[in-house]
Order: C-alpha cells, then structure tokens, then sequence
C-alpha cells in the first residue's frame, strides 16, 4: 500500500465532499450524532465545513504558525440557517480549499501541526478528514456507507502514523501505554486482496507494517469495516466484523488511541 497521488487527494477532498453532503439531503440536521454525542448533524456539518476553510487559509497565507479560527473567513458556518444554505457552504469551502491545493502544488512549505509541514500533509488530511466524518453524518442519517478500497486503506496508514506521532512527542499518556507486553494485533480486510496490517507494541513503542502474520488478536472485514472499528464508528462487537483471540487488546488499542 503506498500514499495515494497529490491530485487523488485533491479530487478525494472534492468527492468526500460530495457524499457528505448527499448524506445530509432530507436529513434531519438537529439529529444527534451517536459516535459524537455532542454534536448534531448540522454541528457537524460546520465542523467539516470549517476544517476545510482553516486549511484553505493556511495554503492560500503560505502560512508559518497556526492560523487562529477568527481569521477564517466563513468558519463559522453559512449566515443563513437552512439546509441549501449549508449545502452551497460546504461545496463552496471544499471546492476553494482545493483550488488553493492544486495552486500551490504538493511541495509548498506550510504550518501544520503534525511531522509533514507541506501542502501534501494537508491534501492528505482533508480527504480523511472527511472521509471519516462521513461516516458520522451516515450513522446519524441512517444511510449506507461505503468508501474506496484505496481511501480507506490510507484512512487506515494516515491514522496509524497520526498515532505514531503523538507516542513519539511523549506527551499523551495514553498514546505511551501503547508499547510493551511483546502483544500484538493484526487487521484482515476480506475482500481486498493485500489489505492486512500487522501492529506490534514494543518495549519502547508500537511499530506497524503490511503483512500477513499470527497475532495476540485479529480483526476481519471488510475494508470498510476494518476502518471504521480502527476510527471507532463501527464497534467490534458488531457482526460485521470478526475478532479473533485477545478482544481485551483491541479494546485496549481504541481506547488509548481515541486523541483524534
């Protein structure tokens, strides 16, 4: 599994996009969102809407530290209160964030919080970003969901890295427990040939690779799946899924990697 291209991440931030908000026509946007009980759908929405507007900023500023959320033109939602309002104010944010990606290419030095200070950092987070808020919008909607083999196998390695980084800056205590015990844990997708992970918590760390391998435990799945237990939207108690040998460890992983 490699990174997906620059312009598949442009074009993914764009078609996420889409599909959150065909998630919210006809729904009822006062809904709560069950796997993020504190907002509702519409809270949501301006969540997704607002991430992309503070991205945009920082690419079009060829920003150098953090660009605080008030200086986001647009941040806080459309003026008005409607649902076609929210609609072209998703569409318009995703569509200028992604025109200010493309323009200034993959290469483009820029603030980010993370290991990666570049546009291609950010064209990468966008897209899972939005991905997995998708995911959200449709348990709160109470539609299908279902997502690219590709997406949602780097939705998979962009959070594992995102969870290596945070063990690496020493600072979440949960994070740190994520290491020792010589266990291990293994993620099958099942309709997707070479989709496996194998994560092994070392003495001084968790490292991961793909391959195929015994492990303390095992989840299977689909892809989907796997990537919505792994960014806790789905649980893995659900008959969607298998587990196979220490569920306690999995429950261990999610808990202490739930920062995101």
């Amino acid at each position: 599994m490699t990174l997906l291209s620059y312009d598949r991440y442009c074009d993914e931030v764009l078609a996420q996009t889409d599909a959150f908000r065909a998630t919210l026509k006809g729904a009822d946007l006062a809904a709560t969102v069950p796997s993020c009980p504190d907002w509702t759908l519409r809270q949501l929405a301006v969540h997704v809407g607002g991430a992309h507007r503070w991205v945009g900023e920082i690419v079009r500023g060829r920003a150098t530290e953090d660009v605080p959320e008030e200086k986001v033109p647009g941040f806080e939602g459309p003026a008005a209160d409607g649902p076609e309002a929210l609609d072209a104010w998703l569409a318009e944010g995703a569509a200028a964030t992604v025109a200010a990606l493309r323009e200034a290419g993959p290469d483009t030095g820029v603030w980010s919080w993370a290991w990666e200070r570049s546009t291609a950092f950010w064209a990468r987070r966008m897209t899972h970003e939005t991905v997995v808020h998708r995911a959200d919008a449709a348990l709160a909607a109470r539609v299908p969901y279902t997502v690219d083999a590709e997406v949602a196998a780097d939705t998979i390695d962009e959070w594992l890295r995102i969870v290596s980084y945070v063990q690496e800056q020493g600072d979440d205590p949960e994070a740190n427990e994520l290491r020792g015990g010589d266990r291990s844990l293994h993620l099958h997708a099942t309709d997707v040939p070479g989709a496996e992970w194998l994560i092994e918590l070392g003495e001084e760390r968790f490292t991961w690779r793909h391959d195929h391998a015994k492990a303390t435990v095992a989840l299977r799945g689909s892809l989907t799946d796997l990537m919505l237990v792994f960014n806790r939207r789905l649980a893995p108690t659900s008959d969607r899924v298998e587990v196979l040998g220490d569920a306690e460890l999995l429950d261990f992983w999610l808990e202490r990697s739930s920062f995101g």
